[in-house]
This record gives structure tokens, C-alpha cells and sequence, in this order.
């Protein structure tokens, strides 16, 4: 882990270097392939089931320590970057880790082509916002395994508010359920190479934006799970609703496998925002075995939290409080969200541009 941790600071301050050098001898924006960011968030927890706190996932955690670069190569080619660093212990780990590694080419204004690994195209508010600004989430959304690889196409309107997009990528039930066989050793590797075929609509105005899907996605050998999301937000002033409906069929006989998300939130004076949600996620008795959930689960998640950005005044969300409580009640022996459970999370998030700090640093030496 240390030499390859080492390997990885040696190559980001080289790639600095040259990003910095670029910047100093008047490179225009084609030519401006690195941008860098660290962001991390650190939270004391207390987990419980009944009142019994749940020593081994309590107390102080770095929940997030991520990496993310990003950079214009030329007018029509990008790619994007970003890595997690509070887990891993070896190569392969670090590759697992790897959210996304994606390489986009713009041949127009209105069309992109995208491959690499990527986040899977599934609707939904909860799912679309980044895990490091969540604090307590549906069942669903701590099963998925949103990161895969695959290619995507979209096309986004001249007035930038449509945007639809296809893609085709590596099944998010690869690593789970039935496509899981034991080798010769007696490990578990996977058996088939599965696909997920996902359509994704990004509709946006002054008041509501929308992110809506349609996904097919192999849990076996040609044997599907289809999900419709709907995904919707509704902006008033300082205050925010989202409400995520989610279904899903492994055949068109019943439409009762399904998860709500629902959040609404208030931003007072730029600085503190607060928060209540409720989630409920269920499956019925003839669901298909080997997926997220059990058969015959359902499980309702309801809390709320504050956020404090000691910057905001100033338009900053960079550095960031919080304090968050859930409890969950309902059936789901096996899930993530169990009956009783409790969850409290208290801690920061910071944020740092690296490259636009660097330059700040250069443009005052310079002119010194």
C-alpha cells in the first residue's frame, strides 16, 4: 500500500509540475489537461440496533479521502477522474476504488461519446448526488455497485435543458447473487460477463429539474431486472424537494418491487441548511433471489440533519458541518437497514482546489 500510494504522489506532482509550467508560459484552455482536487469528510459515528451500539462501526471515521483530476485536452476531448484513498490495501484494491476513469469526445456542441469506467445511468436524486454529501440513504442505494465500465452517447439540446443519453455497460449484479461460482480454490469468482442496457433523460427549468431512467440489467445469463426511474426536484427559493420513485421487475407480472426517497431541505442565510428525509424501500415474496434485497423486505428509513458552511456568506461550500439522525423500522433481516437500527453521524467536509491554490501561490510571488 505505501509504495503504491508513493508511486501515485510521485506521478500527481509531476503531472503538477507540468499542469503549473503550462499555466506560466500562456497555455490556452485546449492545452490546460490538469486540474486536481482533494476532498475529504471525517464523521464520529453511533451505530445501534435496539439501543446496543455496534462497536466495530462506530466512533471516529474517515468516511471519504477522494482524489478527483479532470482536464480539457483539446476542444473536443476530456476525461475525468476520481479516486478513493481511505480504503485499499493493495493494486487490485486501488483499481476497485476507482469511481470513474472516463474519456469523452465532444464531435459536436450537441453530441458526446463517453468510455472508460462510469457511473451507471439510473435515475434518481439519491442516487445521482455524491456519496460524500449523504449522510443516510435508502437500502437500494447501499447495495448498488453504481461504478462500471462501459461506453455511453447523449445528445443535450441547443438551450442546454434535454440532455438524453444511452449506455451500455457491465451489469451492476456482475459481482453478486447467482453469477458468483466458487473455483478450484474454493473462491468466488464470476461466472458470466453480464450487460445493462440504460436510458437516461436530464430535464431541467427554472423550477424542476428531472433525471429519469429506463434500465434493463442481467442479474443471470439473459434474465433481466427492469427499472423505471423517477427522479424529480422542486426548487423554491431556499427551499428544495427531492422525490426519487424507483421501480423494479424481473418480470412485467408485478409492479410491487419498488423504493421511494424523499428529502426536503432549507438553506438559511447562505450558511445553514436543514434536512428531513424518509426512505422506504420493498420486495415482495416472489422476487428474484440473488439480487439487493431478500424476498418479501420492507424497511422504511426516516431522519434529519444540519449543515453549516462557516464560508457561505461568501458563496462557498468548500468547507462544511453537519449533524445527521435516522432510525429505521420495518423486516429486512439480511439488508443493510435493519429493524431499530439508529444511525447519528457529527463531522467535516473540506474541499481544495489544488491547481487554482497553486496559481493563486505563483501569482503572488510573481508579483512580489
Amino acid at each position: 500500500m505505501k509504495k503504491t500510494f508513493t508511486k501515485f504522489v510521485c506521478l500527481a506532482v509531476a503531472l503538477f509540475s507540468f499542469g503549473t509550467l503550462q499555466a506560466q508560459d500562456g497555455a490556452t484552455e485546449d492545452n490546460e489537461i490538469f486540474k486536481l482536487g482533494v476532498e475529504a469528510r471525517f464523521d464520529y459515528l453511533n451505530q445501534a440496533v435496539a439501543g446496543h451500539v455496534d462497536a466495530p462501526s462506530s466512533g471516529f471515521k474517515v468516511r471519504y479521502f477522494n482524489l478527483r483530476m479532470d482536464g480539457q485536452i483539446t476542444s473536443q476531448f476530456s476525461y475525468s477522474w476520481r479516486q478513493r484513498f481511505n480504503r485499499f490495501n493493495s493494486l487490485s484494491d486501488f483499481a476497485e476504488n476507482t469511481d470513474w476513469l472516463t474519456l469523452t469526445y465532444k464531435p459536436t456542441k450537441n453530441w458526446a461519446i463517453s468510455a472508460g469506467k462510469q457511473v451507471v445511468m439510473i435515475g434518481g436524486w439519491e442516487y445521482d448526488r455524491a456519496p460524500m454529501d449523504l449522510y443516510f440513504c435508502s437500502e437500494y442505494w447501499n447495495n448498488v455497485a453504481c461504478y462500471q465500465l462501459g461506453a455511453s452517447v447523449s445528445y443535450t439540446t441547443n438551450d442546454n435543458n434535454d440532455t438524453i443519453l444511452f449506455q451500455v455497460c457491465q451489469s451492476p449484479y456482475q459481482k453478486s447473487g447467482a453469477n458468483l461460482v466458487p473455483d478450484v480454490n474454493g473462491n468466488m469468482v464470476v461466472k458470466n460477463n453480464l450487460l445493462a442496457y440504460n436510458l437516461y433523460w436530464i430535464t431541467s427549468s427554472d423550477w424542476y429539474t428531472g433525471l429519469h431512467s429506463m434500465n434493463l440489467m442481467e442479474y443471470q445469463r439473459n434474465k433481466f431486472d427492469f427499472y423505471i426511474v423517477l427522479g424529480n426536484q422542486f426548487k423554491f427559493g431556499n427551499a428544495k424537494i427531492q422525490l426519487d420513485v424507483m421501480d423494479r421487475a424481473t418480470s412485467f407480472e408485478s409492479l410491487d418491487n419498488f423504493s421511494i426517497m424523499g428529502e426536503f431541505s432549507y438553506l438559511f442565510a447562505d450558511r445553514v441548511n436543514v434536512f428531513a428525509k424518509v426512505t422506504y424501500d420493498q420486495t415482495t415474496d416472489d422476487y428474484a433471489p440473488g439480487l439487493y434485497f431478500a424476498p418479501d423486505m420492507h424497511i422504511t428509513r426516516v431522519g434529519g440533519g444540519v449543515e453549516y458552511y462557516p464560508l457561505g456568506g461568501k458563496g462557498n461550500r468548500d468547507v462544511r458541518l453537519h449533524a445527521a439522525y435516522a432510525y429505521n423500522f420495518g423486516d429486512n433481516p439480511y439488508g443493510v437497514l435493519v429493524d431499530k437500527g439508529s444511525y447519528l453521524t457529527v463531522g467535516l467536509t473540506w474541499r481544495i482546489d489544488i491547481m487554482s491554490a497553486a496559481k493563486k501561490i505563483i501569482n503572488k510571488v510573481a508579483n512580489k
